[in-house]
């Protein structure tokens, strides 16, 4: 008996894995208008902003702390202060109190870590129960 080559087609199956990968390349070419976005996706979103909120924060006030820091230590290891027109005599003592103000700045990076982390998330603690609230319903 013969089959008609019209009538045979192929049929694929995807695993779940492959169809996830399918939808996440999807999404990259979709507009934002388009895309909907679930619950889940939301609380991790606005899980993942507070961390980097933070981390950005602290980054940023650990690399000035630390180039003050370095800054002061060129003044006490260089003639750098004399191109200053800070004297050598007065150099050292330019030096290390610019320094121990960057490190200060530095050590202060952590602490504002937290501090922006427990800000952030009294902001959007609301949200994310509302969310967790329905995703657990």
């Amino acid at each position: 008996m013969e089959q008609n080559s019209e009538q045979n087609g192929f049929v694929y199956t995807y695993s779940a894995k492959e169809r996830d990968e399918i939808a996440r390349i999807r999404e990259k070419y979709t507009s934002p208008a388009e895309r909907k976005e679930s619950n889940i996706e939301r609380v991790r979103r606005l899980d993942r902003r507070v961390i980097s909120r933070a981390q950005t924060v602290s980054l940023t006030l650990g690399i000035l702390g630390v180039l003050i820091l370095g800054f002061g230590m060129s003044i006490v290891m260089t003639d750098f202060g004399v191109y200053l027109g800070i004297f050598a005599d007065t150099a050292m003592l330019w030096g290390i109190v610019i320094g121990l103000c960057g490190g200060v700045i530095a050590s202060l990076a952590y602490p504002v870590y937290q501090w922006v982390v427990r800000r952030e998330r009294k902001k959007i603690a609301p949200e994310i129960l509302r969310l967790t609230d329905e995703l657990m319903k």
